[in-house]
């Protein structure tokens, strides 16, 4: 993996950092998934030309990522084989809100044993994707994992307008302090 690594280490997230930007994380997945299933089933189905065409199949897909990234390339599982029975599992897309809800528990449940014995060494530890190009280490796995669901949130709250749904709350500022 030629070249420098995408993080310098002044810049890699300390654990409580992982921490507290992943409870941002869920608290504002949380905000879009309640909005959204607010609506009506057509309403989170209907195809829309986003990145993942429905709302419903983009927050699926935003778990996909990290289940994929944090339940399986940071566990140091990343073999063709462990990947492609991961990718065959029907688990992982979810038809309706009761399976969503399943996957979505395992997901964050292996994102919290995750944070929760998560050390400066470990967030150091180079990683690899197969279809990363590339230098990294454990902490620009979250931060990946972080800002593509910012990417697709984004897509849904142009979704979200276009229908003069109004989006959920999301700043760092109001949400960050929210410690529900």
């Amino acid at each position: 993996m030629p070249g420098k690594p995408v993080s310098a280490a002044a810049e890699r997230l300390t654990p409580a950092q992982a921490r507290r930007l992943f409870g941002y994380n869920r608290r504002v997945f949380d905000r879009f998934v309640r909005r959204i299933r607010k609506q009506s089933r057509r309403f989170a189905h209907r195809r829309r030309e986003i990145g993942h065409q429905t709302l419903f199949e983009t927050l699926v897909h935003i778990l996909n990522v990290q289940e994929v990234w944090i339940g399986f390339i940071l566990q140091g599982r990343n073999s063709d084989a462990e990947l492609e029975q991961l990718f065959r599992d029907p688990t992982r897309r979810p038809k309706d809100w009761k399976g969503f809800g399943r996957y979505r528990r395992r997901v964050e449940d292996g994102t919290r044993r995750y944070l929760a014995r998560v050390t400066a060494a470990e967030l150091a530890r180079p990683v690899h994707a197969f279809w990363m190009p590339g230098r990294y280490v454990a902490s620009d796995a979250l931060w990946q994992v972080t800002l593509e669901q910012a990417h697709h949130l984004g897509e849904i709250i142009g979704a979200l307008w276009q229908d003069d749904v109004e989006p959920p709350e999301m700043t760092w500022i109001r949400v960050g302090a929210d410690r529900r």
